[in-house]
């Protein structure tokens, strides 16, 4: 009798810490940079030299969800081969062109997370477009197709759903990104508010820009501005010169969440060896509370 009333206090214990303490998602944004440009075929930024030390990066890290940009057919395979216990979702698909190598003017937004920690209860994919459900669509002088992917999720942990999705805006058109910023959270509104949803990507965009400031003034909130007071990080796209940039910049990767999900922490990875970095551009990594 005694011992069933210990295991029964020490459940219950269990449950109140829990409550108090909910359990962390450690949530990576990470563009990966496209293979293959013919400006990347020298030392440290051809995608062989670096994509051993990409991964390790990531590793080092553990994530438990990490959703890159601009992967295409060898990144995807190889990501896929190296980080195992994680499912990927986003590259198979309706593609943005009829081709299987190279690159032509195809980079998805594909999101690995924990095969341990979650089971995938949802997936979906929708264009950054007039025309949302055609794939490869183009609108507002965009420079090329762009799209969203998302996952809904339940953390195996405490039995609670949530939805990851990720971006990668235009990189040249002001009027496709407030467009395409503009569709995303149309999209995601038709969830409840209390739902919690993790928004990552590379919005090509500073935070005082018009397409940024509509994911803020429509609930959803930039985790690196609010936890570090405003204070701005600089150049997240770093063209693989690091600190030796030399021009001042802004952070243009994000890690947004709204309803139910706050971040306790939000900073960006300055990983590097020597003059090899992961990408051109800095990774982000926030530390996720489902509420």
């Amino acid at each position: 009798m005694k011992k069933i009333l210990l295991l029964i206090l020490t459940l219950i214990t269990f449950g109140a810490t829990e409550a108090k303490n909910p359990p962390v998602h450690r949530v990576m944004s990470a563009n990966i940079r496209i293979t293959g440009l013919e400006a990347d075929n020298v030392a440290n930024r051809h995608w062989d030299d670096r994509k051993e030390y990409m991964v390790d990066v990531i590793r080092s890290y553990k994530p438990d969800v990490v959703m890159m940009q601009e992967v295409i057919y060898d990144s995807y395979n190889y990501c896929k081969k190296e980080l195992k216990g994680y499912f990927a979702f986003g590259f198979e698909g309706p593609e943005m062109d009829p081709y299987t190598e190279g690159y032509h003017f195809i980079g998805k937004n594909v999101i690995f997370f924990s095969k341990k920690r979650y089971e995938l209860i949802a997936s979906g994919c929708y264009w950054l477009s007039e025309e949302p459900t055609i794939a490869g669509s183009i609108s507002w002088q965009t420079n090329r197709a762009r799209h969203a992917n998302w996952v809904r999720v339940l953390d195996r942990k405490t039995g609670k759903q949530m939805r990851f999705i990720d971006v990668h805006l235009d990189h040249k058109s002001p009027l496709a990104k407030v467009n395409q910023a503009k569709l995303i959270v149309q999209e995601a509104a038709q969830y409840q508010q209390p739902f919690p949803q993790i928004l990552c990507g590379d919005f090509n965009s500073g935070k005082t820009e018009e397409q940024v400031l509509h994911f803020t003034e429509n609930g959803w909130t930039d985790w690196y501005d609010v936890l570090h007071n405003g204070v701005e990080f600089g150049r997240t796209a770093h063209g693989f010169m690091g600190e030796n940039h030399p021009r001042k910049g802004r952070r243009i990767d994000y890690i947004l969440t709204k309803g139910g999900a706050k971040a306790l922490s939000c900073e960006v990875i300055t990983d590097h060896r020597g003059e090899l970095y992961p990408s051109d551009h800095y990774f982000m990594l926030a530390e996720i509370v489902v509420e």
